[in-house]
Order: structure tokens, then sequence, then C-alpha cells
């Protein structure tokens, strides 16, 4: 077991062996900073002998694949899930801001001047910021306990009209199905005839409209989303009364996050580490992993891109997010009553705490913030909030081993543990 070292000022070092750490420990050479992954700082100076290392990053719209190679072993892997909840959230965060103004509650005033098109140069989406900004994130996290050397990125770019239609080429590019209409809902009603798709103008009924086949939400105003509906079969689809047989389109999510900031993040990296950042491609990664018959995946492929070979590797970590803290509404300023508690509980799920000498996760905290659930692997249980010590909190990013284990009196091995 790896457990990995900060010098005395709190730079990344070599990582050492669990038993050369737990010597350290006990003759209090050195104290425990970081329990997952479990990092240790020295108390006494070193000498900073560090070994070329080089972080493999294979980017996603939903996972991100890291591997810390050095010339011998793997020293780090994991597979960071990113979060699929910001679209909703923002949705929230809509109905919050209007609920304020609705109820004359405290809030700016409306501005005017906000929109996209005013936006500065390199402006993106919410939800695809956030995505990028947990690429930046989580590689700077490795660095904070590794002395990486140089990092490599796998970028992508993808043609969605060349995967729609794969004879597409010169001109036609510019003549797409809803090159002479004025909006996607002219184009929606002219592909379906003007006519209802589910009861095909039985229920005669002259109006329709457009239907999102998933929410707009979510799947967004694209044709694919969207199919003709008179108002009698969307009245019965609204309330619940009627299943449309049809399907959604898969769409080009992933695809287009990829395409959009892919430079970007080889940019942002140059900004952090001048000079040590280079960008793959995938079908070099698949051209090396597959002569060492290694199974695709978002681990295997960041082993690859990180030169990796032959080299032993290490256990897997999954890397989790969660959110810092919940959304409330605001304290209105003219003396109006508040919305929801103000106060935080010293608690928070997902935390890690000690219970007689054993570690556990909090599920949740109960009676006004006096009492607080408690979890392992085999059972649930509850305690006063005054028997538990917080061992590390569970927000932002989350490091894991898949497979958990039982808890275990003895910190360090916990630790090692996961």
């Amino acid at each position: 077991m790896l457990v990995y070292v900060l010098n005395k000022d709190g730079k990344a070092l070599m990582p050492c062996h669990s038993g050369k750490a737990r010597i350290l420990l006990k003759e209090k050479k050195a104290r425990v900073v970081k329990r997952i992954p479990f990092t240790i700082q020295l108390i006494y100076g070193s000498t900073g002998y560090k070994q070329p290392i080089t972080l493999g990053v294979d980017a996603g719209y939903s996972k991100i694949g890291l591997s810390a190679v050095s010339k011998k072993r793997e020293l780090l892997s994991g597979e960071v899930k990113l979060r699929k909840d910001i679209i909703k959230l923002l949705s929230v965060r809509r109905t919050y801001r209007r609920t304020r103004r609705v109820k004359k509650l405290w809030h700016r005033k409306p501005r005017f001047n906000n929109r996209v098109s005013s936006k500065k140069k390199g402006w993106l989406a919410p939800s695809i910021q956030h995505k990028f900004d947990s690429h930046i994130r989580v590689i700077d996290k490795v660095r904070e306990i590794l002395p990486i050397s140089d990092v490599i990125i796998e970028v992508a770019s993808f043609d969605i009209q060349k995967i729609k239609n794969p004879d597409i080429s010169g001109v036609e590019y510019q003549n797409g199905p809803q090159k002479n209409y004025y909006n996607t809902r002219e184009y929606v009603f002219h592909r379906d005839n003007h006519l209802c798709q589910n009861c095909k103008g039985k229920s005669k009924d002259p109006m329709i409209r457009p239907h999102h086949i998933k929410t707009r939400q979510t799947g967004g105003n694209r044709p694919d989303n969207q199919i003709t509906l008179c108002e009698t079969c969307h009245g019965k689809v609204t309330a619940g009364e009627l299943k449309l047989d049809v399907k959604p389109s898969k769409g080009f999510k992933a695809e287009t996050f990829m395409t959009t900031v892919r430079w970007k993040l080889v940019e942002q990296l140059n900004k952090i580490m001048p000079y040590s950042v280079s960008h793959t491609y995938g079908y070099i990664t698949k051209f090396n992993r597959e002569p060492l018959g290694l199974e695709k995946s978002h681990i295997n492929d960041a082993f690859v891109i990180a030169n990796g070979t032959k080299q032993k590797r290490c256990k897997l970590y999954t890397i989790t997010q969660t959110r810092r803290n919940n959304r409330s509404i605001q304290t209105n300023r003219k003396g109006h009553k508040l919305s929801i508690r103000r106060k935080r509980y010293k608690l928070q799920p997902n935390d890690m705490v000690k219970f007689n000498k054993k570690i556990y996760k909090v599920k949740g905290v109960f009676n006004y913030g006096t009492w607080v659930r408690l979890s392992n692997d085999s059972k649930v249980i509850d305690s006063n909030i005054k028997n538990v010590s917080l061992v590390s909190y569970g927000k932002g990013l989350q490091f894991r081993y898949p497979i958990h284990l039982s808890p275990s009196s003895n910190e360090l091995g916990r630790s090692l543990l996961g």
C-alpha cells in the first residue's frame, strides 16, 4: 500500500510504503494530514528526492480517467464521476429567484444586459463550465500529493454532421435540413407534415403543437427531441393518460462537450504547468492499448496515455463529487421571516467520523442537530452528536475504493483501506 508524503513545507514528495509511514508516525517524525488518500507530512526536513512522474488524463463528459505513472510502477489510479445535477439545480435557482421577486422578498434588480451575446469571449454554459472546472480541480488535487512532472491529456474533436450522415461533404454542410426554415418549430411541423404523430388526425383536433419527448431542461429544443401532437393528445400525455411509443434520440452532449473544451483544457493546464503539458488523441491511445491486452476503460486509457506499459498497477480509486452547501432563499432584509433555517449543522451527510474507536459515515442529523445517524457496510446506528468526532469532511472531491470493507479500530489501516 502506498502512502503519499509531503515535505515540511507541504510540497509533494515521492510516496512511501505503508510500513515506513507507520514507523514515521510512531516515532513522531510525521503527522497525518489527509485520511483518503492517506497522506502524511514530514515534521523534519528532507532531501526532496523526486522521480519523473507522468499524469495521464482521459477527459470525458461523465467520467475522467486518471493515472500517475513512474518508470517502475503506477502510483495513483482513479476514475472521477462528474455531477449530473447541475442543470436541475440551475432550474431550482431560477425558481427561487422568481419566488423572491413575486413574494417581494429581497432580490437584486433585473439586469437586462447579461445575455449570452453580451458575455465575454470564451463563455461556457454553467453545466459545461462545471465539468471543465472539475477537470482542472481533480488534476490540481493529484498534484497536491504527487510531484507530477508531466501531464498528458487526451483531446478529441467530433464532426456531429458526419456522425449523422457519413457521406456528407463540401457545401452539404451548409445545406442542412433546417436551412430554409425560420425556426425549429416551423421545421418540426414540416417534418411531421403538420399532422399529429400519435392519432394521425383521428381526433379531428385542428390545433397542433410541438411536444418535447424529453423535458426541455434535459433534452433541449433540438428537433430530434420534439414531435408534433394535437392539443387532445398533448393534454393526455401531460396528464399521464397516454404514453407515446417514441424513443428519444441519444443526442450528442458528450461529443459536443469534448469538441468545445478540448483546447481550453490544454490552454488552462499550460498556464498551471508551463512546458509540461502535452496532448494526444484517441486513435493513438487505442493503438497503444490493444497490444497490452487492456480492456477499453477510462482507467486503462489514462494508464496508456501516461506512457504506461508493463509497470505494476495500483488499486483503483473512485472519486465522486458532493456539493458543499445546499441552496437557500436569502433572508429578507426588510424584516420578514426567514424562508428556511439559517443554522448549518456541524456534521453533514458523507462526513467521516469516529465513534467507539471505529470509522463511520454520516447519513444525516436529526432532533435539531443533537443526534446523528451513522452507517457502515453492515449497520446503521444513532448517537448523540457529542459522542462522535470529525475525521474528515465529505464535501468536494471524495476518494474511495470501490470495494467497501468493514471498519477497523486501527485508524491508519482503516484510512489505507478507504
